[in-house]
């Protein structure tokens, strides 16, 4: 059978299940259905465990002999296999032997990136829904993560407002680990005091004074100087620019929507909040650089953003951080 991720917690209550597979592309809510799945198993007594990971060198052979053999002292086991690239190769075969009759004393949790389309009309995931469960994990999209976000909160205990939860949806969007981690930090800052936008906006700058969000708000607010310190230290740390010039590109192509599309007379901070910019510093930042820029600019700063991406990649005899410093003197300009 298929389940989603919020529907495990009672389905494992009801009993386990000979067979698990969690795939998906999001690290912490894989790892967290599996940690529900192996919790459940020791509860259950399964308290062996053996990993296998799926690369060139696994001998699927030895698998099969772990998931057939019979415990010496009769201990119930958990045998996770770890499946990288979401296909199974020759796994297929072993797994096709094993799920119509899996062993009683052996729980299999099979740990996937996001399942590969062909393996899903393979007769081993046949035999896995009939015997087992799927749990597909799936990105949390854009317009549910302050959702998410604020369910992730409450579970610990944590209050926010409203303005310092558009604040953590903003800086953290699409980035789950991080968003966890933020707001556990959080939790020992505040010791259960609500937690407002003064203390979000302290909080992560004490934790990442320079970081990708506030080189795209200096960079629209067209502060070349500042962009390039920050810049020099994101390229000393080793920072990966791939990340920031996502929101970068978003927000060059906002500030043309709204220098173009924007009714005459309408309101540009209605207009922004509509597209999900909620941070007053970031719609100061748009606003400004709309203001500021021709569209000519705009499309050319694209155009370097598309530069940046393929320096980064290795495509390019620049640096990404080279052509970004071109890119802070382009929309400093009037």
């Amino acid at each position: 059978m298929k389940t989603q991720p919020g529907q495990l917690p009672q389905l494992l209550k009801k009993g386990l299940a000979p067979v698990y597979l969690i795939s998906g592309d999001e690290p912490l809510l894989v790892q967290e259905c599996c940690d529900q799945v192996r919790a459940a198993a020791r509860e259950a007594g399964y308290l062996d465990r053996l990993t296998f990971h799926a690369d060139n060198q696994l001998d699927w052979n030895t698998v099969a002999d772990e998931c057939n053999a019979l415990s010496l002292f009769a201990e119930k086991r958990r045998i996770e296999i770890h499946l990288p690239t979401g296909k199974l190769g020759d796994g297929r075969r072993v797994l096709e032997q094993i799920l119509p009759s899996p062993p009683e004393d052996v729980i299999l949790l099979l740990i996937s990136a996001k399942l590969d389309a062909a393996e899903t009309k393979r007769k081993w995931y046949k035999e896995l829904q009939s015997h087992g469960v799927h749990v597909p994990v799936w990105p949390v999209e854009a317009d549910k993560f302050p959702g998410w976000l604020q369910q992730r909160a409450n579970a610990k205990g944590l209050e926010l407002t409203r303005g310092a939860l558009d604040i953590l949806a903003e800086r953290l969007e699409g980035n789950l680990l991080a968003a966890s981690q933020e707001l556990d930090r959080l939790s020992l800052l505040t010791n259960g005091k609500t937690i407002d936008e003064d203390t979000v906006e302290q909080a992560v700058q004490d934790s990442a004074r320079f970081n990708g969000f506030e080189l795209v708000t200096e960079l629209l607010s067209g502060k070349a100087a500042h962009a390039c310190r920050i810049i020099g230290v994101l390229e000393q740390e080793g920072e990966n620019p791939l990340g920031l010039l996502t929101v970068l590109a978003r927000d060059l192509n906002l500030i043309i929507e709204l220098k173009t599309s924007l009714p005459r007379g309408d309101n540009p901070a209605a207009f922004l909040k509509k597209r999900g910019v909620f941070q007053p510093k970031r719609a100061a930042a748009v606003q400004q650089a709309a203001r500021r820029l021709s569209v000519a600019s705009l499309l050319e700063a694209i155009d370097i953003c598309s530069l940046t991406d393929r320096a980064a990649k290795g495509y390019d005899a620049f640096t990404p951080w080279h052509h970004l410093r071109d890119l802070s003197v382009l929309l400093a300009t009037r």
